[in-house]
């Protein structure tokens, strides 16, 4: 019987959750469900020095808002818990004493200013990137290189010491990746990565193989960051004696114009959020923005970023969270990096507009409404979402239609400049009489009107429609005339043409 499907996402609390953080959490999520397992939530705040208030809470409405919710995490507990590594602080170092008692694990002694000239020898020596290995590590100070007599002294007079994994000399570490294949690295490769720090904290990797373990993990998806890890991580587990989780290293997000990975600098540069809500810097008080408040729905927001690394191969582009759930196969993931589109991403948004009814869009406009002191004077606010939704990316782009609420206070010169001829004015005041003879003023007794007289005065439409359009609207294009005279009624209508025709004559 196969183990049931566990995974993780384990952030770091050190800022706001990247977009490329959420995607890894994404993808866990959707491995998860697709496979009847469980989906959790564990936060990594081994580094007390980086942590930053606010940080936890942030990952945690973030994931909430996306949709992304876990079964275990801090906040809901769970069998395997604690979710924070802070408290679970006292459970790690029997797992250090037990690689050291081993021979899989040493303590060293090493000052930091002893570090610094153990590279700078090296250096000197033409080794373009000094580690501690299996090579330097006898001529420095530590439990491989002194007497058991000496270390047992050091270590009773209480001397800060660091425990480091032993890598073994010479030997290949073969590593299968459910998304890359096969992937071979040298020891010679691998440093002696500090396990356990001075200040009684494990390091991330003894911490994450330790929780991964105990937690019954038995998948590991996490950015492509982690693969030059990844080796130390299944060396951990040899180490352990422990069954090692399947690996799948997913591809970087990358900036849309140029190589390398997509940062916050990019997307301030290029105008786009690169965090899901809105953050604030509770030291420097900067606030970057976020896809929440910039309008985007979760569930465009998570159909972008699913389609950054991963295809369903079908042409099908829209899919709801459950859908993405069905659909989702780490096979379809690739190993190149995506490169971000921010327009694909307002499209994404676009079509869940689209695909909203009048009734709920009418709420969200309402409280736009609200925040720009605009009266809806009455006006049918599902009729105005209906006709302002296919113009529309966002909803507050529906304040567009602000005219439907308000006179035009100035009118597109470029339509004026463009279209206002010597006949202009006896044209506008001919199409006022003959909207005014119309009785029952809806949009497609007004669309008859209008062509009629159209054909009367063996005019075409753009000697007639953009003034007409200019002088109530203010713009120079947007939804139909006809449904935009219908909405704010016959009388309004009049008046604006009268008032713009007022204004040319005054020019």
């Amino acid at each position: 019987m196969s183990k049931k499907v566990r995974v993780r996402f384990a952030p770091s609390p050190t800022g706001p959750l990247h977009m490329g953080g959420v995607r890894t959490a994404l993808y866990n999520y959707l491995f998860a469900k697709a496979n009847n397992g469980d989906f959790i939530l564990r936060i990594e705040d081994t580094d007390q020095t980086r942590y930053v208030p606010g940080a936890e809470e942030y990952i945690s409405e973030a994931l909430k808002w996306c949709g992304i919710i876990p079964v275990e995490s801090p906040w809901i507990g769970g069998q395997y818990g604690p979710y924070r590594q802070s408290d679970r602080k006292s459970m790690y170092r029997a797992y250090a004493d037990q690689l050291l008692e081993s021979g899989h694990a040493y303590y060293a002694f090493d000052t930091p200013e002893e570090l610094n000239e153990m590279r700078e020898r090296m250096k000197a020596a033409g080794v373009a990137a000094p580690q501690y290995n299996a090579i330097t590590r006898s001529t420095m100070k530590n439990s491989v290189s002194l007497s058991e007599d000496e270390v047992a002294k050091r270590l009773e007079l209480g001397e800060p010491y660091v425990i480091r994994v032993k890598i073994p000399r010479n030997e290949e570490i073969k590593l299968k990746d459910e998304i890359r294949g096969w992937v071979v690295v040298h020891s010679a490769n691998i440093d002696d990565k500090v396990l356990f720090k001075s200040d009684g904290m494990p390091t991330y990797h003894l911490a994450n193989i330790v929780d991964d373990y105990l937690m019954k993990i038995t998948h590991v998806i996490r950015g492509e960051e982690w693969l030059p890890s990844a080796p130390l991580h299944v060396l951990l587990y040899r180490f352990f004696g422990w069954d090692e989780p399947s690996f799948a290293h997913l591809p970087l997000i990358l900036k849309p114009d140029g190589n390398g990975k997509l940062s916050k600098r990019d997307g301030d540069r290029l105008g786009f959020p690169v965090f899901p809500l809105q953050w604030k810097d509770p030291k420097t008080g900067e606030v970057s923005s976020g896809y929440r408040e910039k309008g985007y729905y979760p569930e465009a927001f998570i159909n972008a970023l699913a389609f950054l690394g991963w295809n369903p191969g079908t042409e099908k582009e829209l899919f709801t969270l459950e859908e993405l759930c069905e659909a989702f196969t780490l096979e379809r993931v690739g190993k190149a990096g995506a490169k971000y589109d921010a327009d694909k991403t307002k499209w994404f948004n676009q079509q869940y507009l689209r695909g909203k009814t009048n009734g709920s869009l009418v709420r969200e406009f309402t409280e736009i409404l609200k925040g720009e002191n605009i009266d809806d004077k009455g006006v049918d606010l599902k009729q105005v979402v209906g006709l302002m939704k296919e113009r529309a990316t966002f909803v507050s782009d529906m304040l567009e239609g602000r005219y439907l609420f308000e006179k035009p206070a100035t009118y597109d010169e470029k339509t004026i400049k463009k279209k206002w001829k010597e006949q202009s004015a006896e044209i506008t005041t001919n199409l006022i009489f003959e909207l005014d003879k119309i009785e029952d003023f809806t949009s497609d007794n007004i669309e008859r009107s209008f062509k009629a007289f159209l054909d009367t005065k063996s005019l075409g439409f753009g000697a007639v429609l953009p003034i007409y359009r200019v002088f109530v609207t203010g713009l120079g294009m947007g939804p139909s005339m006809f449904a935009i005279s219908a909405l704010i009624g016959k009388a309004e209508t009049i008046t604006r043409l009268e008032t713009g025709l007022n204004a040319m004559n005054g020019r």
